[in-house]
C-alpha cells in the first residue's frame, strides 16, 4: 500500500511497501502539526526543499535518531551535517542537484527548482516515482515559474503539492494556474493555515482551480489526514 500523510505546512509522510519518507518535518514549532516525529513511522530518508526552520524542523534529530539518510540540495546538505547529521547518513556523500535522479529503496526521486530565498544551496522541490508509477510533486515553497510545464511534460504528475499561502509562496491564484501548467491529475494544497500571516483556507483556491484547471482533482485534507496513493488501471496503461 502507498499513502501519503499530511502533518501540517509542508511536511508529509510518504509511504510505500519499501520506504518511509519525510519531506519537511517541521513537527516542533508547528501549530498545525498533528502528530510528533517519535509517534511517525521510522523514516528511511528525509528530504528538505530549504534551509528555513519552517522546512529543516527535526531533520537533524531525526537522521541522528533513526539512522535515516538524507537527501537536500549541496550546500544545505553540508549545512545540516555541520549541524549534526552524520556525513555518512547523506544521499550521495554530499547530496545532489537541480535536474539530478538518486533512488531511495525503489523510490526515484528527481530534485526541481524552485523560486524562494535560502541562506545554503538554493531553494527545491522534488518529483517523487513510486514502484508502481504514481508520481508525486512536491514543489516546496516557490512562487509560479513557467518552467513547471516542462516538468508537466517530462513527467506524468499523478499529484501535486503545492503551497497556497502568498505572502512567502504563491498564493490560491498563482497556484491554481500551476495545476494548468503542470497538468497534474490532482493538488493537494499546502503552507496555509499554520501562522496567521498565511491564507487561512482553500476556499478560493477551490474557485480558482475551476477557472484554471477543472479537470484536477483537489484534495481538500487536514493536518494528519492520510490519502491513499494508487495507481488506476487506465493510468497504468499509459505509456
Amino acid at each position: 500500500m502507498q499513502e501519503l500523510q499530511w502533518n501540517g505546512h509542508a511536511n508529509f509522510q510518504l509511504k510505500t511497501p519499501k520506504a518511509t519518507i519525510l519531506i519537511d518535518p517541521f513537527f516542533e514549532g508547528n501549530p498545525s502539526a498533528a502528530t510528533t516525529w517519535q509517534n511517525s513511522s521510522k523514516p528511511d530518508a528525509v528530504f528538505i526543499t530549504h534551509d528555513h526552520s519552517d522546512h529543516t524542523g527535526s531533520a537533524v534529530e531525526i537522521c541522528k535518531a533513526t539512522g535515516a539518510k538524507l537527501g537536500a540540495i549541496v550546500g544545505t546538505a553540508e549545512k545540516l551535517v555541520k549541524a549534526g547529521v552524520p556525513q555518512e547518513q547523506v544521499l550521495n556523500g554530499i547530496g545532489f542537484n537541480i535536474g539530478g535522479t538518486i533512488v531511495v529503496d525503489g523510490v526515484s526521486v528527481t530534485m526541481t527548482q524552485a523560486y524562494h530565498s535560502t541562506e545554503s544551496g538554493s531553494p527545491v522541490g522534488y518529483i517523487f516515482r513510486l514502484n508502481d508509477g504514481y508520481t508525486v510533486y512536491h514543489a516546496g515553497d516557490t512562487g509560479i515559474f513557467s518552467e513547471m510545464e516542462l516538468w508537466g511534460r517530462l513527467y506524468d504528475i499523478d499529484l501535486a503539492l503545492l503551497p497556497i499561502g502568498g505572502v512567502f509562496t504563491m498564493d490560491a491564484k498563482q497556484a491554481a494556474l500551476a495545476c494548468s501548467l503542470l497538468k497534474c491529475k490532482s493538488v493537494l494544497p499546502m503552507h496555509w493555515g499554520t501562522f496567521p500571516v498565511l491564507e487561512q483556507n482553500t476556499k478560493d483556491f477551490a474557485y480558482q482551480l475551476q477557472n484554471y484547471a477543472p479537470e484536477c482533482r483537489l484534495y481538500d485534507l487536514k493536518p494528519g489526514d492520510t490519502l491513499k496513493l494508487e495507481k488506476t488501471t487506465a493510468d497504468a496503461c499509459k505509456c
